[in-house]
C-alpha cells in the first residue's frame, strides 16, 4: 500500500501542471491608430473608442483616438469614476492642467464628469510629440492652452467595466 501511494506521489509531483488560458493579447497598430485618427471629425473635439478589451474578466482596457482642434480648447473635466486616463501625445503641443481646484463649479454629467470653465492652481505642463500624462480618476484636468490642434491617444484602464467592449 505505502509503495503504491509513493507512486501515485511521484506521479502527481512530475506530471505538468495545467496552465490557466492565458488571455489574448490585443494589438493596436501605428497604421490603425493613423487610419483612425485621420478620419476624425476635423470641427469638433473627437474621443472615441479604437478598441475596447475585457482583461482577464475584471476590468477593461480602452485605446481611445482623440483629435482636438486649436480653436475648440474646452474645459475642464473632473470624472467621477475611478477610470484613470493615460495620455500619449501623437502630434501637436498644448499646455494641460492637473489637480487643482475646478471654478466655478459646473453640472455633473450624471454618473460621470463635472465641467467647468477652467481650474485654479493645479499642476501645469507643457506636452508635445511622445509625452505621456497619467490622469486618475475623480483628477481636475484642463487643456488651458492649445498652440495648435492637437492628436494623441487615451488609454483608459477600466476597473469597474463601464467601457463598452469594441
Amino acid at each position: 500500500m505505502r509503495a503504491s501511494r509513493l507512486a501515485l506521489l511521484a506521479l502527481l509531483l512530475t506530471a505538468p501542471a495545467t496552465a490557466q488560458e492565458a488571455p489574448e493579447a490585443t494589438d493596436v497598430t501605428a497604421a490603425t491608430i493613423r487610419t483612425f485618427i485621420d478620419a476624425l471629425p476635423r470641427d469638433r473635439v473627437s474621443d472615441r473608442p479604437i478598441r475596447v478589451v475585457d482583461v482577464t474578466g475584471d476590468y477593461r482596457v480602452g485605446v481611445f483616438g482623440v483629435f482636438r482642434p486649436e480653436s475648440l480648447a474646452g474645459g475642464a473635466n473632473k470624472h467621477e469614476v475611478n477610470t484613470t486616463e493615460i495620455y500619449y501625445m501623437l502630434k501637436g503641443a498644448a499646455t494641460l492642467v492637473t489637480g487643482g481646484t475646478m471654478l466655478p463649479p459646473g453640472p455633473p454629467i450624471p454618473g460621470t464628469s463635472a465641467r467647468s470653465p477652467g481650474i485654479e492652481g493645479g499642476v501645469s505642463r507643457r506636452l508635445t510629440e511622445g509625452d505621456v500624462v497619467i490622469i486618475p480618476g475623480h483628477t481636475p484636468h484642463w487643456w488651458s492652452n492649445l498652440e495648435s490642434d492637437i492628436e494623441y491617444l487615451i488609454i483608459r484602464p477600466d476597473p469597474d467595466n463601464r467601457l463598452p467592449l469594441k
